[in-house]
């Protein structure tokens, strides 16, 4: 047997943020569009997420920037429109 620790399989809403680099917030509200799976347990109603469904949601992400940049809907930060 390995002693390496086995991954986690679920994130909370805290360490999902984290991991996103977003807040909390952020993550409820990706939860309750559907942008992001979660599954809620327990009798509160707690919030979890899986580590895949953490990259899906990152690989989706980058699939519809690339998008919205072959379409011109997205700019550098630091393009302005004076120049």
């Amino acid at each position: 047997m390995s002693d390496e620790p086995r991954p986690r399989r679920f994130l909370t809403i805290s360490q999902a943020a984290d991991e996103l680099n977003v807040n909390q917030n952020q993550i409820r509200a990706l939860l309750r569009t559907g942008e992001l799976r979660g599954v809620q347990v327990g009798g509160r109603g707690l919030w979890r997420i899986g580590a895949n469904d953490i990259e899906d949601f990152i690989g989706e992400a980058y699939r519809r920037t690339a998008e919205r940049i072959a379409e011109g809907e997205l700019k550098d930060e630091g393009d302005t429109d004076s120049e």
